[in-house]
């Protein structure tokens, strides 16, 4: 199955804000990647080309970099996922400036399942997320935020660990 799935955001903001966005993914101080609410997104080293590693199941390398304007990364993992996933902050004019992800891959395999079925709604309720915050860092707001709606709220559920209860015999205590 062929997968193009676009998700971007029109900022006020000149190029040289929205690229330095990019430029903290993965790092300490990460302005554009959910990683509060999300699993951070974590390399083996800082941004650049080569880097290794992804966000939990999502495995990816560094395929390309252009500092402030572009990086590419290419899926490794899960198993079944070929293709790419990237940021790219397009001119619109002087003082607008368009942040955009997108995922162009073909799954094979159980992907073709979990995709449309968990990951894909996952991923679009992320990257929501994601432009909210480059929204938050070049105007200090968000006008329209984003909802999870009930079956990302669902998925979340299932993937949450269970909490650790007591035993019942030291509950009784």
């Amino acid at each position: 199955m062929a997968v193009y799935n676009v998700h971007e955001r029109l900022l006020p903001a000149k190029h040289s804000e929205v690229g330095a966005l990019i430029d903290t993914l993965s790092s300490s101080n990460d302005a554009l990647w959910p990683r509060a609410e999300w699993p951070p997104m974590e390399f083996d080293r800082p941004l650049s080309v080569g880097a290794v590693g992804g966000h939990k199941p999502i495995r990816y390398t560094v395929a390309a970099y252009v500092p402030a304007t572009w990086v590419r990364f290419t899926f490794t993992g899960p198993r079944g996922f070929h293709g790419f996933h990237e940021f790219a902050v397009l001119d619109v004019d002087e003082d607008h400036t368009l942040l955009r992800h997108t995922v162009a891959m073909k799954t094979r395999g159980m992907a073709r399942l979990t995709w449309p079925l968990a990951i894909g709604p996952l991923h679009n309720a992320c990257l929501e997320d994601s432009l909210d915050r480059a929204e938050l860092a070049c105007t200090g707001t968000v006008a329209h935020p984003a909802h999870w709606g009930p079956y990302v709220r669902l998925l979340l559920s299932l993937l949450q660990k269970p909490r650790k209860t007591e035993p019942l015999q030291a509950a009784a205590r």
